[in-house]
């Protein structure tokens, strides 16, 4: 019988401030109307906000299952996470930042294969420093997707990233450009931007998704994907979310980076 494996799905930036978690969140909503079962690691060490943003209280957080596993108190993973719905479980990062540095990333690789047994999608947030446990995270994840803006400093960052990842040969990335994020301060045009960064834009989420009032959905708990009538209203936006939900359940281990962009 062939053991289970989630697909690892992990989201950064080069930059804070992108919308990044709430894409995160977005393609949660989208995986859980598909009735797929899915983690949310808040990958985000010192200034996570997962359980905030679902408004989930929790007493248990990732610090404390990494510092169980490594002092042989580890029971199951369901001892740490927490329910959002019958589809989305979360793992909330630590409540105390201090605590981040204590984190050894060598057990984040027993926290992955864990995970894989039990979920069909781990969903990773992370923040934007390349620290070991962000490259722990990065080696582990089938696919990775690169949250930007129409912003300078986010295009300058994220041009220089992908001549690493060119140095490195490495390809199992996509970009997804937010221009909800800045809709009233776009720079550059989308064919500007590719020209500058000398790649393509996998994804575009599109200006008209910009909502005033998310932080109405934020105070309650709510995923905006997850609402009927923002999928009415958005359908573009939408689109291009479960466009994304589409690539994650086909992709398969280190995947490569297409050729086209959408």
């Amino acid at each position: 019988m062939a053991i289970k494996r989630g697909k690892v799905i992990s989201f950064t930036s080069v930059k804070g401030g992108t919308g990044k978690t709430t894409t995160v969140l977005n393609l949660a909503g989208i995986l859980s109307n598909r009735k797929i079962k899915t983690l949310v690691i808040d990958g985000d060490f010192y200034n996570g906000g997962i359980a905030v943003s679902l408004d989930v209280a929790f007493d248990k957080d990732l610090y404390l299952l990494i510092n169980d596993m490594a002092t042989s108190h580890f029971d199951n993973l369901e001892t740490y996470i927490k329910p959002y719905n019958d589809y989305i479980d979360i793992l909330p990062a630590p409540k105390d930042p201090r605590d981040a540095n204590k984190i050894e990333s060598k057990y984040l690789h027993v926290l992955i294969a864990k995970a894989r047994m039990k979920y069909d999608v781990i969903l990773v947030d992370l923040n934007h420093i390349m620290d070991s446990n962000n490259l722990t995270f990065l080696d582990e994840s089938d696919l990775v997707y690169y949250v930007m803006t129409n912003d300078l400093n986010d295009i300058k960052g994220m041009k220089t990233m992908i001549s690493i990842y060119s140095d490195m040969d490495f390809t199992n990335y996509r970009i997804i450009l937010n221009d909800a994020k800045d809709k009233l301060k776009q720079t550059l045009s989308r064919v500007d931007v590719k020209n500058v960064i000398k790649d393509d834009l996998d994804y575009v989420i599109p200006e008209s998704f910009y909502l005033s009032d998310i932080n109405n959905y934020t105070l309650k708990g709510n995923i905006v994907t997850a609402n009927k009538g923002i999928r009415r209203k958005h359908k573009k936006a939408i689109a291009v979310f479960e466009s994304i939900v589409d690539e994650i359940l086909d992709s398969g281990d280190k995947d490569v980076k297409k050729e086209t962009s959408k």
